[in-house]
């Protein structure tokens, strides 16, 4: 088999089609990754990387870097806006015996896609091609071609198999037909990023969530360019608001005032309003091409599960195409993969992502008490508390992945 018969071929570069394309590329296969971005986007988001996404991320050599770059959070803590309690805190050292990791790290999105970038610069059998946008797929029982749109002009590009990572809106997932079921959520969520330190200042760890019965928050530390940090913040809105009300400064300090008062006026130096949607692709392979991130699954951000899944699929799906390309592995491994990931994303993101927000949101008096309680009680349970973060650190999704072979998969 020639080179350019084993090609994988990328379109997006965001952390997930990066992290394929270094641990393909690290195997010695061509590799050919679009996005039409020309540089990785700075900003704040998506900056929570769990247990299990940070033991495939050693694999990698990615966790100390990321750890420099951003901050270690052994801690979760869950607050009552209304009467200003904390209800439960959660240490991860519970997990001492269970992962390697027994913490959370929060680094930007952007900062983990520098750090795979600086090392596919090195790998000559990896070409990077950015403001590059692939515009169209076709394929046939041996192998895919893209379009891509890019500074030359129309292009055609050719490779054995090809990786859908780009995004939500995926033009691959499009162009091959393949149904993007689940729904939206009526209220926009509004992300608020501030200089102010929390944690020295009201005593909020870096992974902080509010429940309220009218307006919950997430309240989240990252490292920025370094100290103090930033601080991001992200509340549901209220559908009949328009942008401009919602984006207002007067809308935007109200908002920052009602669950942290101060007597004086917030420095926001980022705001962001978003759609959110929960839905997971009918399938995760349609012949030739395979679907990792967001093009297959996306939710709500609360507990971050949606990047961690994504880097998760981007891990699983290069061992099974190297597999395939370098040791003459049958093509039903992505049948395998198709399983693993959509019972990961069905069954615990997309499930896990959901309760987070019903907790935080609930707002019948006793059914609020119910959940804080429960909370509160296992929280104080170090069994019980084990068992919660197993299952919030995708530990658990990723024991019952690795409990799956093909003989589950139908013929």
């Amino acid at each position: 088999m020639v080179a350019d018969d084993r090609r994988v071929v990328i379109s997006g570069g965001g952390p997930v089609g990066l992290l394929c394309a270094l641990l393909l590329g690290r195997r010695g296969l061509p590799v050919r990754i679009f996005d039409e971005n020309l540089s990785p986007q700075d900003d704040p988001r998506a900056a929570t990387t769990h247990p299990a996404t940070l033991e495939v991320l050693a694999e990698a050599g990615l966790v100390e870097d990321m750890a420099r770059l951003g901050l270690v959070a052994p801690i979760t803590q869950f607050w009552d806006r209304p009467s200003g309690a904390k209800i439960a805190e959660f240490d991860h050292v519970v997990l001492k015996d269970d992962t390697a990791f027994p913490y959370v790290i929060q680094c930007e999105q952007f900062k983990t896609s520098l750090l795979l970038i600086e090392r596919l610069r090195s790998l000559p059998n990896v070409e990077l091609m950015l403001g590059h946008t692939v515009t169209g797929v076709t394929q046939t029982a041996n192998d895919v071609t893209v379009q891509v749109k890019g500074p030359e002009g129309e292009t055609s590009h050719t490779g054995a198999y090809l990786i859908g990572a780009d995004g939500g809106r995926s033009t691959v997932r499009k162009q091959c037909g393949i149904e993007f079921a689940g729904f939206t959520w009526p209220e926009r969520f509004i992300v608020l990023t501030t200089p102010f330190d929390f944690e020295a200042s009201r005593g909020y760890c870096p992974r902080s969530y509010f429940a309220d019965p009218e307006e919950w928050c997430n309240c989240f530390k990252v490292s920025a360019d370094g100290p103090p940090g930033l601080w991001r913040t992200v509340y549901p809105t209220n559908p009949s608001l328009s942008d401009e009300e919602l984006m207002s400064d007067a809308s935007v300090q109200a908002r920052m005032q009602k669950f942290f008062p101060s007597s004086e006026p917030y420095e926001i130096i980022h705001r962001n309003l978003y759609v959110t949607h929960q839905r997971v692709a009918a399938t995760f392979r349609k012949g030739r091409v395979v679907l990792a991130g967001d093009s297959a699954h996306v939710n709500n951000p609360i507990g971050g599960m949606g990047l961690n899944g994504g880097l998760q699929d981007a891990a699983n799906l290069s061992e099974k195409l190297s597999g395939i390309l370098l040791d003459g592995r049958s093509d039903r491994e992505l049948d395998l993969y198709n399983l693993q990931r959509r019972t990961v994303a069905t069954e615990f993101v997309q499930e896990q992502s959901i309760e987070n927000k019903k907790r935080l949101e609930a707002q019948e008096p006793e059914v609020r008490a119910k959940n804080l309680d429960e909370l509160r009680r296992i929280a104080e349970d170090p069994a019980r508390a084990r068992q919660f973060l197993l299952r919030a650190s995708l530990i658990s999704a990723q024991r019952k992945v690795n409990a799956m072979t093909l003989d589950n998969v139908p013929a």
